[in-house]
């Protein structure tokens, strides 16, 4: 049995209702489904004669997921997926359009809040990440295995992280010593590489963020993965249907913005939002996580 986390918030929940605009009687596909916040607004709309497909790569989730779906008035199927396999888990349930997909790329509540993930610099744990217990591949076999230059590319494009290079060779060089497997000695390693406290006052964010978010990226593959979704999205979207995408820092929202530009130009999207939604001040304060999501939305215009 999965613990339900106490006080886990869907971000944007108004805003991303009011703009897809979800109909009764349509299919929406959560590529995303987490621990079902978003889903459940969905389905309050969706009535008898529409559906709900939920995707996600944890099986925790999903457990949990279905309990927030349990007793809703629609059709509800909950598939073991990544998102960039979503046109074989629609096939899998008998589908091949939707009116409205929606995708939340940030990491749910239950992954960080568990220290045996190691997902977190906050809770000392095994250094693995893997949101989806199918890989093979973990944050510890990355750090431990990976050349000095290809560690630093990967913290830098993958999370912008300036000190890439310093971090990297701090890495390396303490490795030495011995394997590096907890989330608790790889933030100490780099707070020591950037010469920053993380309990110092100077300290606004803690030095290791940008470092475990890059490792996350690679283990999960999540940049491959958003653009093979991006790639196939316009398939299986009805005319008229609507894409909707929250990401939460710019490595994500970059390639979304892009696609979506593009797709313009080619006249198979209409965008909805000029800029990216963001949450209001009162959302951030009581729901810090908020604080960096961005929403994008596009329709998907006819042949």
């Amino acid at each position: 049995m999965v613990d339900r986390p106490p006080g886990h918030t869907p971000v944007l929940t108004r805003e991303v209702c009011e703009i897809l605009d979800v109909q009764k009687g349509e299919t929406v596909l959560d590529a995303t489904v987490g621990l079902g916040g978003h889903a459940r607004l969905f389905t309050e709309t969706l009535g008898p004669e529409g559906t709900l497909i939920g995707l996600d790569v944890d099986p925790d989730n999903l457990t949990l997921a279905r309990e927030t779906l349990s007793g809703v008035a629609c059709r509800v199927e909950l598939v073991h997926a990544n998102f960039a396999e979503f046109r074989e888990a629609l096939g899998s349930v008998g589908i091949t359009q939707v009116d409205v997909l929606f995708v939340d790329l940030g990491v749910s509540s239950t992954q960080l809040d568990n220290a045996s993930r190691g997902f977190s610099f906050q809770r000392d744990g095994p250094l693995d990440m893997r949101m989806d217990p199918r890989l093979t591949v973990t944050a510890a076999d990355l750090v431990n295995r990976l050349k000095e230059r290809e560690l630093g590319d990967l913290l830098y494009h993958n999370a912008q992280e300036f000190a890439a290079r310093r971090i990297a060779k701090r890495i390396c060089e303490k490795r030495r010593d011995g394997r590096i497997t907890t989330t608790g000695r790889l933030a100490e390693i780099i707070a020591g590489a950037v010469g920053v406290d993380p309990r110092s006052r100077k300290a606004r964010i803690h030095p290791a963020t940008r470092a475990f978010l890059a490792l996350r990226i690679a283990v999960n593959d999540e940049i491959r993965c958003l653009e093979a979704l991006l790639t196939s999205a316009p398939e299986v979207l009805r005319p008229k249907g609507r894409i909707g995408i929250i990401a939460f820092h710019s490595v994500e929202d970059k390639p979304v913005k892009t696609d979506f530009r593009r797709r313009k130009g080619e006249n198979v999207y209409r965008i909805v939002t000029k800029k990216p939604v963001t949450a209001d001040a009162e959302e951030r304060r009581v729901n810090p996580r908020s604080r960096s999501a961005k929403l994008r939305v596009a329709v998907r215009l006819p042949e």
